[in-house]
């Protein structure tokens, strides 16, 4: 009996990462089911593709030329199932779609109702995370498709720019500048890590801290006058109060925002004409901004 479908994938996987928990990881299964899906794997070709070490894995010669042919196999594998339901011109079902808390609430309020309107079988899932996490679970299989900050580029992966956005220290319009103050931000952000590094190499000093995962909160705290925040544009600015202006001479770090998804989720002509629209729909609800 051949080599199944999953076995080529989870190769594919192992090759791309050269680490099998790593892999594991990314594929959303235990490392032993892994390791006995490569073994399977070997047993059918009668040979070695992987030497491991203590340091991960690499490949045999025979594992170098097998993954050209599988990745080949996966691809063909893929057409024929889009051809064969390239007729179906409905889509329906469920689809987990991820983002960002924040990055949702300036973003799905506007785009949802255009996009329920005209799809009436679909049923979402929302799943909300940091961007990098959300990232990797689009990458595993777990998420269908991410509106992910700044996405590292995946060769499984197709990204599409939608918007743009700047992280800032941001103040109450009304703050005392001669007073010392207190820094607000969320420590997970890599932005706000690099910002942070950059204000030090400034020799800017608050030796005063409030940290929060919560953007919308420190957002509310800094209505309240309470102390310098680090916020997305996006999220600054989307309040009734407009109590908030940007600090001049502070660092500053440029975020994009973009649509993610893994090139096999476009199995179908529906499908395809979906993520087109979803797509089109973020592009004319948030354009640009400088």
């Amino acid at each position: 009996m051949g080599p199944n479908y999953s076995d080529l994938v989870y190769f594919s996987e192992v090759a791309s990462t050269l680490n099998i928990s790593r892999a594991a990881e990314r594929l959303g299964i235990t490392q032993p089911s892994l390791s006995l899906a490569i073994k399977r794997l070997e047993d059918n070709l009668g040979t070695s593709l992987l030497i491991r070490s203590k340091s991960g894995v690499r490949l045999t010669k025979n594992g170098e030329r097998f993954i050209q042919s599988s990745r080949e196999l996966i691809l063909s594998w893929e057409k024929i199932k889009t051809n064969t339901l390239k007729q179906e011109q409905t889509i329906s079902g469920n689809y987990t779609f991820g983002c960002h808390i924040s990055v949702a609430h300036y973003t799905l309020p506007y785009i949802l109702p255009t996009v329920f309107k005209k799809y009436k079988n679909i049923d979402f899932k929302l799943v909300h995370d940091l961007s990098r996490k959300v990232l990797e679970q689009v990458i595993s299989f777990k998420v269908d498709f991410g509106l992910v900050v700044n996405p590292t580029k995946h060769p499984d992966l197709i990204i599409h720019k939608v918007c743009t956005d700047k992280v800032q220290f941001w103040a109450h319009k009304k703050l005392d500048k001669t007073k010392p103050t207190v820094l607000i931000y969320d420590p997970n952000l890599v932005q706000a890590q690099t910002m942070l590094k950059k204000l030090k190499k400034n020799d800017i000093q608050i030796k005063q801290h409030i940290t929060t995962s919560n953007l919308e909160l420190i957002r509310s705290l800094i209505e309240q006058n309470v102390g310098v925040g680090i916020l997305p544009g996006r999220v600054a600015t989307d309040s009734t109060k407009k109590a908030l202006v940007a600090v001049d001479n502070y660092p500053f770090f440029n975020d994009e925002i973009c649509l993610v998804y893994r090139f096999d989720t476009l199995k179908t002509q529906s499908e395809k004409l979906f993520i087109k629209d979803l797509r089109e729909t973020l592009l004319r609800a948030f354009s640009p901004q400088p």
